[in-house]
């Protein structure tokens, strides 16, 4: 615990709040530090929670997030980005959208054999399946549990194209599988960065590789074979959008060929964390950056508007689209689209007698 008058700060930690869970009734609060009544401070460590989910690719219903269907084999992330839309989704398992977000990862040890029986359903047209639709599948709880790699593996065993996003170097231990892949043009990988500032990343991203490092796993799958993008995400006005001539410089040259980003938007409970962080570790920027994120959503902080949401209105919003447009030409990216092959898919023939 901090001293009189300061504020608690967990390093390491994108959140420093958790946010009540709209879905409980009850919210157990520490009022008074010199309360008479013993408080048991929440675990500081990641634990690990196994489920048994019921099934393990989501249809996704939105126009405007570049995907069709989501695969997810972890709820929750350690990477701990303070701004992450997936925050919200872990208050349906019953807890936090803050430090619980971060602390209590949800691990579905039973998506390979999922994954599986979902492709082996009668009809599937071998539509592009997103690995990291929600949350990070490279997140450091793969390097113990393997879940990506075995669902990798599958997706290669049935030809069935798949697209990443990733913000972790573990994805280059699987450039074995993803070569192969690659090679019947069944991958796409996109690597997210959204500025090249180490000490911004140490405080909104703690728990993520650094800016070197995935600049590296563009270059490491791009010499490879591997079709590889950025995405820029998201832009932060006030704090990392006049980077964006610097990223999209450095990840062409480092062998990207696509380039995408969003504008921070803060719905439900991330709107509470984002505020609180961005108080604590830019006090004297706040209130320029806070309004400048509004004036991208009308106004608020968050806009559910399809179309609008996820690159903001407003003269703010059309700077960074024209800035990012211009150096994306400038800079070769987005000359060519990629189109991943469907015809190939194919239920082994080992796997006929489940039907």
């Amino acid at each position: 615990m901090t001293g009189e008058g300061e504020k608690q700060y967990f390093k390491g930690r994108g959140a420093q709040v958790n946010p009540h869970n709209k879905f409980l009734k009850d919210v157990y609060v520490k009022e008074h530090d010199e309360g008479i009544d013993d408080w048991e401070e929440s675990d500081r460590k990641t634990s690990f929670i196994f489920e048994d989910s019921k099934t393990i690719v989501n249809k996704v219903d939105s126009p405007d997030v570049g995907m069709a269907y989501s695969l997810n084999p972890y709820q929750g992330c350690e990477h701990g980005c303070t701004y992450c839309y997936a925050r919200n989704s872990h208050q349906y398992w019953g807890y936090s959208a803050g430090l619980e977000f971060e602390r209590k990862i949800i691990v579905k040890k039973d998506a390979p054999v999922l994954f599986k029986k979902f492709l082996e359903r009668k009809g599937w047209d071998a539509s592009t399946i997103s690995l990291s639709g929600n949350t990070d599948c490279y997140q450091p709880a793969e390097r113990k549990f393997k879940l990506t790699r075995q669902l990798l593996e599958i997706a290669l065993e049935y030809k069935q194209p798949i697209g990443m996003i990733t913000k972790n170097s573990l994805i280059l231990r699987d450039q074995d599988i993803l070569q192969e892949m690659a090679k019947l043009n069944l991958c796409m990988v996109y690597v997210s960065i959204n500025s090249l500032n180490e000490d911004l990343r140490q405080v909104m991203e703690p728990r993520t590789t650094t800016a070197k490092q995935r600049l590296k796993i563009v270059e490491e799958l791009s010499k490879v074979g591997i079709p590889t993008g950025v995405m820029v995400a998201p832009l932060v006005p006030g704090l990392s959008d006049h980077e964006i001539p610097k990223i999209l410089k450095a990840v062409a040259n480092a062998g990207a060929t696509k380039a995408g980003y969003t504008v921070v938007r803060l719905n439900g409970a991330i709107a509470q964390i984002f505020e609180d962080w961005l108080k604590k570790n830019f006090p004297d920027r706040f209130d320029k950056v806070w309004h400048m994120i509004q004036s991208c959503h009308s106004g608020k902080v968050n806009d559910s508007r399809f179309g609008d949401r996820m690159r903001g209105d407003g003269n703010i919003a059309q700077m960074i689209r024209d800035n990012f447009r211009l150096h994306c030409r400038l800079n070769g990216l987005n000359v060519k689209d990629i189109i991943l092959d469907h015809s190939l898919f194919k239920v082994p023939s080992d796997q006929i007698s489940l039907f």
